[in-house]
């Protein structure tokens, strides 16, 4: 059987992996001319891990990336609300990675690559449309200028926020749906905190930042590759600007406002490590509202064209590669193309779009909101502004909706630990 994927993206290229582990032909389409090593950083849960190891990707994931050992999340004053061991040391099997997302695409680039050949990817092709028939699908590209055609036995749609597969399977839907909050984001060189394995979230409902290592710097042991991003309400969009473009450059007037005297954290001043970013990118915190389905006979949608979400709870990627696994065993297992997938659909599609819902509202995030708006000037007692059990309910709420809940209890930050870091 020959699988037919639009978009050389994290999660199109780890469905071609298990696919063609399954047995499975596989052509991909990418719209750009090139797969390039773009962007900043993302976290890879362990859910999502467990499944790339499967594929045989932990040496290079190890060489890549930083295994998360600690996530905190605190006010704007550096105290902290929630702090809790991942990965391995929370009890899973396998860890948490903080990584480069150009990074990680280009190492399950190259396995697909290593396993497919290199003509598997087509790119510069773009899908334009298709049709279905009972035994195959035929998918309109252009390439270079010229028209041509693929048939396959499916089609999936991994072709990001703004498919065109999804379009097609959903014409009046329109653009993507914007909260009003401003993503800002970038990557540097910076001294190492902590153990260098250690992720920070801070603010509340004004601003949020975030702080984590992505890759360790081979000339300064002292040194890593950190992730910093500032969510904001803006309320306002300038004109022409894409809802769904991750990749346009940031601009320091608009970003600085938001952190300057704003935050006191003593591993690092929010300003200080921006202005140091060489270039950064801003993104409009934009989603779609969830689909009541994906699946049409022989094709369907994976990913960001399925389920685009709020970069909130470390999520979107791990997702993705989810839905590539699922997909490949109902693929392997199901007795047609049309069940296994409708049977996809049935077991992707209802928690991811709780995932989408819950995202909106910050995820587990909201548990520094719930504080700073108790407690906007800082706290002498947690366990006074909100108990334990309150706090943990939404942080460990939202990793069962997730899929990433360990059997360990080991988490939450009591009044005894307490400190400004």
């Amino acid at each position: 059987m020959k699988a037919l994927i639009a978009g050389a993206g994290i999660g199109g290229l780890t469905a071609a992996l298990f696919l063609h582990r399954a047995g499975f032909e596989v052509e991909i389409f990418e719209r750009a001319d090139a797969v390039r090593e773009l962007g900043v950083g993302i976290n890879l849960l362990p859910h999502a891990v467990g499944l790339l190891a499967d594929l045989g990707l932990m040496d290079a994931l190890d060489a890549a990336g930083i295994r998360t050992r600690e996530l905190i999340y605190a006010n704007r004053f550096g105290q902290i609300i929630w702090q809790e061991l991942r990965g391995i040391e929370a009890g899973h099997a396998v860890p948490q990675f903080s990584i480069h997302r150009g990074r990680l695409l280009g190492l399950v680039h190259d396995a697909v690559i290593d396993r497919l050949g290199q003509g598997s990817i087509r790119t510069g092709c773009r899908v334009h449309g298709f049709q279905q028939d009972d035994q195959s699908v035929t998918v309109h590209l252009s390439e270079g200028g010229k028209a041509s055609l693929a048939r396959g036995d499916l089609l999936i749609g991994a072709d990001g926020i703004h498919s065109t597969v999804r379009a097609a399977l959903y014409p009046e839907e329109g653009l993507p749906v914007w909260n009003g909050v401003m993503l800002w984001r970038g990557a540097t060189r910076w001294p190492i905190w902590r153990d260098g394995r250690t992720m920070a979230i801070a603010g509340g409902n004004h601003a949020k930042f975030v702080f984590y290592p992505i890759g360790e710097d081979p000339d300064d042991p002292a040194m890593c590759l950190t992730n910093w991003a500032v969510m904001a309400r803006s309320y306002s969009l300038q004109a022409g600007r894409t809802l769904g473009d991750w990749s346009r450059p940031g601009d320091l007037a608009q970003v600085l406002p938001f952190v300057r005297d704003r935050f006191r954290l003593e591993y690092v001043d929010p300003a200080e490590i921006i202005r140091a970013t060489g270039g950064f990118y801003e993104y409009p915190n934009c989603d779609r509202e969830p689909l009541p389905r994906w699946s049409f006979r022989r094709i369907t949608l994976l990913g960001d064209a399925a389920h685009p979400m709020y970069p909130v709870g470390s999520n979107g990627a791990s997702q993705a590669i989810l839905d590539a696994h699922s997909l490949a065993q109902h693929l392997r297992t199901d007795t047609s193309v049309e069940i296994a997938l409708g049977a996809y659909d049935s077991e992707r599609r209802p928690p991811t779009s709780e995932i989408v819902l819950s995202n909106r509202k910050g995820g587990p995030e909201r548990v520094i909101d719930l504080i700073e708006a108790r407690a906007p000037d800082g706290f002498d007692d947690i366990e006074a502004v909100a108990s334990h059990e309150e706090r943990e309910q939404v942080v460990r709420g939202y990793a069962s909706l997730a899929g990433f809940a360990a059997g360990n209890p080991q988490g939450g930050a009591g009044a005894d630990d307490l400190e400004r870091f």
